[in-house]
């Protein structure tokens, strides 16, 4: 009884604090790829100012009750207050049951923006790798990389339709490539394997599950790139 109770005030007086902290904005457009496990959410967020996201940002969203997921907007308007996110729901968390359920006009709720501390490296060749999951950071890059000529990468989609789609809706020059493998460091090595880099003029940025991300920079170590050369952000085991 004492547990419970103790329990409902710690909720309660949580749930003030967080009652205070709490941004929201609009739902403009929900997009899902069919099958519907990759979502594009458009938002209007008029409490957030995207000036200043010179580097890749993320946008700690409400998606229960004291839960919240990081989102990265994959394109933005500063002038507008809108962007973009991607929403990997393939799975049943939180974040894709919250994601499944959002309609156009509904209200989002989000603590705030921070950055992930990534920005493209002023170098002739900036190469992204990624999976489903990083698809919204990675598109981020891309609009961060100026000129866009230096921008250019794979990102691995276990889906054929999702890869058409990929190239259908989205103008990127990132390449979607079959996932052969549960984490998809294989396909993604396998690809890395066929193309020619500079050595000394490349910089890799890769984002998604940590198995990925510590089996290419490893494969990038033994080709000769040193580690500033590779940023790396793991999202989920």
């Amino acid at each position: 009884m004492q547990s419970h109770t103790l329990h409902r005030l710690k909720k309660k007086a949580l749930g003030l604090i967080e009652s205070r902290m709490l941004k929201y904005g609009q739902v403009l457009e929900v997009r899902k790829w069919e099958p519907s496990t990759i979502i594009e959410i458009d938002l209007h967020l008029p409490q957030t100012t995207m000036d200043a996201w010179l580097e890749v940002p993320y946008i700690k969203c409400k998606v229960a009750d004291l839960t919240y997921r990081d989102y990265t907007p994959s394109g933005w308007d500063a002038e507008t207050q809108t962007c973009t996110l991607f929403v990997d729901a393939n799975h049943n968390g939180a974040g894709s049951q919250w994601a499944q359920k959002l309609r156009k006009g509904d209200t989002v709720s989000y603590v705030g923006t921070n950055s992930t501390r990534q920005t493209p490296n002023v170098t002739s060749s900036v190469i992204c790798l990624g999976d489903e999951s990083s698809i919204g950071h990675l598109l981020a890059m891309q609009q961060l990389t100026l000129p866009s000529t230096r921008f250019s990468g794979a990102v691995v989609i276990g889906n054929q339709e999702h890869r058409n789609q990929f190239k259908e809706y989205l103008r990127s020059p990132l390449q979607p490539i079959a996932r052969n493998d549960v984490y998809g460091h294989h396909s993604l090595t396998e690809w890395l394997l066929q193309q020619s880099y500079n050595l000394q003029n490349t910089f890799f940025y890769i984002v998604g599950n940590n198995t990925m991300v510590v089996e290419l920079r490893k494969l990038l170590r033994k080709q000769g790139y040193n580690s500033n050369q590779i940023k790396c952000q793991g999202f989920w085991s």
